[in-house]
Order: structure tokens, then sequence, then C-alpha cells
């Protein structure tokens, strides 16, 4: 069910175990041969491929186009919240549906960007209602959520990169008008950024162009198994929110 087409008594009546899904995704730089909308066209078509598997059980929120995206912003046409904004307004998001009685709500993140703040999103408000048991508060990025390079044939990357192989392939898939010139985009390697530490960067501190991974090695028949199996496990993960008990600490 899509929050936007409802009226608020359609959403009064619904139970309130129904799992809520908050996307969220951004609208920045993907280097030179990818267009900005490239996150939230990327999530958006994922939302809307699962969704065909649970329509009339999952509620889901409009799209949050705008997402903390400040380490691209030495490139022209990103547009970002300033960090401490961000997590203030996911947390109002996700807290207007908990005040509305929701229990199990999801962040369902498609930009890098947004996985930290979503994460702590998520922790705050679980301190914020420690005593609510009842409730199950979660924060997920897409390609978190499955292993293509383990499932899928002829990938040259195994992890998700910037304006890369995967990401390139899913646009080629469904705009390849938007993509520019991919297959003579360089490779820019993934490197080792001082593992396992968490290095504060910024886009110009590994990519020039803007774009890390292996773009030349997109096609659009990648992108289609990838946006099925990104879609998949997405109803796999809600399925998953949709069996919880209620109490437990598995799930």
């Amino acid at each position: 069910m899509e929050l936007a087409n409802l009226t608020w008594p359609v959403v009064d009546a619904l139970d309130r175990n129904t799992p809520v899904i908050v996307p969220v995704a951004a609208l920045e730089q993907h280097g030179r041969h990818m267009p900005v909308c490239t996150d939230s066209m990327l999530l958006g078509e994922i939302v809307a491929r699962a969704h065909q598997s649970f329509a009339e059980s999952t509620l889901i929120a409009p799209l949050m186009w705008l997402g903390n995206s400040h380490h691209h912003m030495d490139f022209p046409g990103t547009l970002s919240a300033d960090p401490r904004v961000y997590l203030d307004l996911l947390s109002g998001l996700v807290d207007n549906f908990i005040r509305h009685g929701f229990r199990r709500i999801v962040i369902l993140n498609g930009h890098g960007g947004n996985d930290v703040p979503a994460r702590q999103v998520i922790f705050e408000l679980r301190q914020r209602y420690r005593d609510r048991q009842d409730l199950l508060l979660l924060a997920a990025t897409y390609w978190h959520l499955a292993d293509p390079s383990s499932q899928l044939a002829g990938l040259r990357q195994n992890e998700m990169g910037h304006a890369c192989e995967w990401e390139t392939s899913m646009i080629l898939r469904l705009a390849p008008q938007l993509v520019r010139d991919y297959t003579q985009v360089d490779e820019i390697p993934f490197g080792n950024p001082f593992l396992p530490a968490s290095r504060g960067w910024t886009m110009p501190d590994r990519s020039a162009p803007g774009h890390v991974g292996d773009a030349a090695a997109a096609t659009a028949e990648k992108g289609e198994q990838l946006l099925q199996l990104f879609a998949d496990a997405v109803v796999g993960f809600i399925e998953r929110v949709a069996g919880w008990d209620g109490q437990s600490w598995d799930g």
C-alpha cells in the first residue's frame, strides 16, 4: 500500500503491526557518465518491484530523495541535507509513524551516505521508546540484503561502488538514455582506506571523476538481474519483519 494514495481513515483502519517502509535515497553526482537521480531511481524501482509481492500487507512511505551527501558537494548538481539536519529529518519521519501507532518500521536505504545516519536514528529512537517492547525499528541498505557476487555470474565487482558496474548496469536497464560513454570510463579501484577502521572522507579523496568501481563492465542484462535480486531480497526481509512474534530478539 502506498501511503500517498490513501486517505487518513484507510490508514487509521490498518493493523498497527503492518510493516512500514520508509525509503530514503539521494540526489547527488554519479561520475561523468551517470545521472544525479541514480540512487533515487534505483531504490524506487526496487521498492516498486518488491511492492508487487506485498501490495496489501505493507505500508510504503513516499521515497525521500534528499539524502546526506555532503561528501559529494565538490561536484555541482549534488543536493544534500546537513548531516545533523538529516538525522533530525529521518528521526521525525519514523517518529510520525510511531505516534500513529505503527510498531514495525524499516528505513530502507539506497545511498551509502545515509547508512550511518539511518542506523543512528534507529538507535536513538529505541532509547527514546525504551519501555516499548513491542517496537521493531530497523535500518537496512538494499545492497546489504543480498550478495550478488555469489549469486550472479559475470560480475567483476564483489561489492557496491559508486556509479560502478552494478549501478551503471541497473540504470542501463531502466534508462539507458541517461548513461553517457560508460564504456570509456576508467576503473577506479576500491582500495583499502585503513580497514577495518572507518575513515572520514570526501569523494575527491578517492576519485577525481566522482565514481568508484568498474563502470565499463556494466550491461543492461546484469542490471536486470541485479534489480530483481535486490527486489527479492527486500521481499524476503519484509517477510521476516511481518513474521516477527512481537517480543523476541531473534528475527
